[in-house]
């Protein structure tokens, strides 16, 4: 699942969140014993509040999903770096395996060299 996906997953919960508990006050206004005029403004207050609360929830959606993407990113970029480092050392070191190989059958060379001629 893709990282957009999971975003709108996580928007679509916090509205439907957001929309049960003003459907639920709606509900809970109608049939509290009061005027209808004070009823509506009741549902009116509530709605301004319940829409800043809203906003403000799905402003802290937005920047979570921004932080993790950039942590992700951060993420992504420091292995790629990891990977760089290690291919590298490897690198140095095939160098430095197969340099030592060479040396050994050069010794090794030099050294029948010298044995054959003492043994003739």
């Amino acid at each position: 699942m893709s990282d957009r996906d999971n975003n709108n997953n996580a928007m679509v919960g916090a509205l439907m969140l957001v929309a049960g508990g003003i459907i639920g006050a709606g509900v809970a206004l109608m049939y509290a014993p009061q005027s209808g005029e004070k009823t509506r403004k009741g549902i009116a207050r509530f709605s301004k509040k319940v829409r800043r609360k809203s906003e403000a929830a799905v402003e802290a959606v937005e920047d979570f999903t921004t932080q993790v993407t950039e942590m992700a990113e951060a993420v992504g970029d420091r292995a790629t770096e990891i990977l760089d480092k290690g291919k590298d050392m490897a690198y140095s070191a095939k160098k430095g395996l197969v340099k030592a190989i060479a040396d050994g059958e050069a010794r090794l060379e030099k050294e029948r060299a010298r044995l054959t001629k003492m043994i003739g």
